[in-house]
């Protein structure tokens, strides 16, 4: 698979307008090859990968970096403290020529956040996080970018932000970073909490791009509609990441991607005709590492298919039962989608839901005052 990615580097991907954030456990190889059948133009994210397992798997690559040629454009996102493995996976991961190498400074995950100082943590150490990112960019011909919050516990002022954004860019390579407009609190808090309980503070992610003008910043958190997006790309940012709609609700968040961001005319693809191309791929990857993945695993990004469609219900209680003895994508498909009317499964995307709030309207009057940088305390810090 490695060969038949050398060519893809520099090819023509249109730009990153919209993407589909890096989920632990969600944005893998099955979950990206239904979001591809879906919308050709959306950048799509690897999982975080941990620069450890891709060190310590050095021999077993492919089973975490493979894809498909079709996936592209794509970014892997990696996480790590240590400059070393760092280095090390990186190199490890150039022979699959990924189209983006992001690194997570923003992951609020005990399991991240609170081992060894990893993912959101890592803003603290601004200085750090740039010899990171000057590591990974001299071991890949790709860009690299960073992935953030816009704070972390008591350090949440709008300054203290412009300070790391200051410091990474000014001493690295990294002239793209993807905010997620929340901080991050470490203590006390599950990941979901924070991705609901820290208030959105879209005029810090505007500000940036005010008193940043040579760098790109994509947007992130709580965005869910292609007529949020298209909101939030009026006001002036350069691109938007949508993450959990884009997994629970595939086909009314992707589907519409192609046509209202991109502009292109409809393909007029159904689901049905979706399902069969996905089911060449999944009876392909069942089994293709002993007993790993199911046909559960592959399965998983589809169950959101169907949403609130007729049938979804029992197409979800057909699953289920399914997965208890199917062995084969075909077994499954046979078994369930019974439940499906073929007017839904024929049917192809209609048009986006309309007339929400535009959380963006007034973006421009909520403003931080413009950051003024304490260049040589800030660099020698």
């Amino acid at each position: 698979m490695v060969s038949s990615l050398r060519t893809h580097r520099h090819a023509h991907y249109p730009p990153p307008w919209f993407s589909v954030a890096p989920m632990m456990e969600w944005t893998d190889n099955h979950y990206r090859t239904l979001a591809r059948l879906i919308s050709k133009n959306a950048w799509l994210y690897t999982e975080m990968l941990a620069a450890e397992t891709i060190v310590y798997q050095k021999d077993n690559l492919d089973r975490f970096l493979e894809y498909s040629p079709e996936q592209h454009p794509i970014v892997l996102q990696i996480g790590g403290n240590n400059l070393e493995n760092l280095a090390k996976a990186t190199e490890l991961a150039e022979p699959y020529k990924y189209d983006e190498i992001n690194f997570n400074c923003g992951c609020p995950s005990p399991r991240v956040a609170g081992h060894g100082c990893f993912g959101a943590r890592l803003m603290l150490d601004p200085k750090f996080v740039a010899e990171a990112m000057s590591v990974i960019a001299a071991h890949t011909d790709a860009p690299v970018s960073v992935k953030c919050r816009i704070g972390v516990d008591d350090h949440d002022s709008y300054n203290e932000l412009c300070d790391f954004i200051y410091k990474v860019s000014s001493q690295s390579p990294t002239r793209h970073f993807i905010i997620h407009s929340r901080k991050a609190l470490l203590n006390g808090i599950s990941p979901a909490e924070n991705r609901s309980i820290p208030p959105l503070k879209y005029e810090y992610f505007y500000g940036l791009l005010r008193d940043f003008p040579d760098l790109r910043f994509t947007i992130n958190g709580g965005i869910n509609t292609v007529d949020e997006v298209n909101a939030a790309r009026r006001a002036g940012a350069h691109g938007v990441m949508v993450g959990r709609a884009a997994f629970q609700k595939p086909w009314h968040t992707l589907g519409h991607v192609d046509t209202a961001i991109y502009g292109a005319p409809s393909s007029g693809v159904t689901r049905r005709q979706i399902l069969e191309k996905f089911q060449v791929y999944g009876d392909s990857a069942v089994g293709k590492y002993g007993r790993k993945p199911t046909v559960r695993d592959v399965a998983r990004p589809l169950l959101g298919l169907f949403h609130s469609e007729p049938g979804n219900g029992v197409w979800k209680r057909k699953a289920d039962a399914a997965f208890l003895h199917c062995t084969t994508m075909k077994s499954f498909f046979d078994e369930t989608l019974v439940a499906i009317p073929d007017h839904v499964l024929d049917s192809p995307i209609g048009e986006p839901s309309s007339g929400g709030e535009d959380p963006f309207a007034n973006i421009h009057t909520l403003l931080p005052p413009a950051y003024e940088s304490r260049e040589q305390e800030l660099l020698y810090a």
